[in-house]
């Protein structure tokens, strides 16, 4: 039952998070034209609901909201004594994130009277953005589990959101750093949407950018201590603005 109630914190963190990333975005395209003014409120909207949520849920299943964040927790800590992750914990929280994003979508357009389920229809293919990908997911990874390798986990919603609001605008590709986020944005065919056919390569560019993280951090704390029994807080983000290409 631990396992459950983890599980369904991750479904309905994910989903707020992916209400938050759409939900501000469309308001932002209502309020103006100006596609700077557009980014500025979807990456503050994103930076502040992601700080809560991991404050909230943070307690209850790490708040990672991240399939990239928690296998990486899986693999970075399953030789220690008491390891952040098991695998079945992996195999519950993955489905469970899925799930909340694609939730997180469809409960954005309904609440803007839009069709509930949309298929989104905005590429984002170029090699560009699959660079900023590895970039953002990269630096998401070093963020999260620095903080844990310091003990200091307890920043993470302040660090992980202000990480994730930078993110925002020094990515070509403002940061989605998360597949369950990916996926659940190819639902809302609105400013925040990605093409399901531009979806497999954000992934595998998340994956990319993931193990590059997990390499940084191990040259960079190869002897620190690790906190075992500390949930460790992650998240993932998902940009949803668009920019000047």
């Amino acid at each position: 039952m631990n396992l459950v109630r983890r599980a369904l914190a991750e479904f309905a963190g994910t989903a707020a998070l992916v209400t938050v990333v759409a939900g501000s975005g469309i308001m932002a395209t209502d309020l103006s034209r100006d596609v700077g003014v557009q980014l500025l409120a979807n990456s503050l909207a994103t930076a502040a609901g992601l700080a809560v949520l991991i404050l909230i849920l943070g307690p209850v299943s790490g708040a990672h909201f991240n399939p990239v964040v928690s296998v990486a927790a899986w693999v970075l800590t399953r030789r220690d004594a008491a390891p952040a992750m098991r695998g079945r914990e992996v195999a519950a929280y993955v489905p469970a994130q899925a799930a909340g994003a694609v939730a997180g979508a469809v409960l954005a357009n309904a609440m803007f009277a839009l069709p509930a389920v949309q298929i989104s229809a905005h590429d984002r293919s170029a090699p560009h953005l699959l660079l900023g990908e590895v970039v953002a997911t990269a630096g998401l990874i070093v963020v999260v589990f620095a903080l844990a390798r310091q003990g200091r986990a307890a920043l993470a919603p302040v660090a992980v959101g202000g990480y994730i609001g930078a993110a925002y605008w020094f990515t070509s590709s403002t940061s989605f750093a998360n597949p369950a986020v990916t996926l659940g944005r190819a639902f809302t065919d609105t400013f925040a949407g990605i093409a399901p056919a531009s979806v497999p390569a954000f992934i595998v560019a998340q994956l990319a950018g993931a193990a590059l993280g997990g390499l940084l951090l191990a040259a960079l704390y190869p002897n620190s201590p690790r906190p075992a029994a500390e949930p460790v807080p992650g998240s993932a983000h998902q940009a949803a603005a668009d920019q000047p290409r």
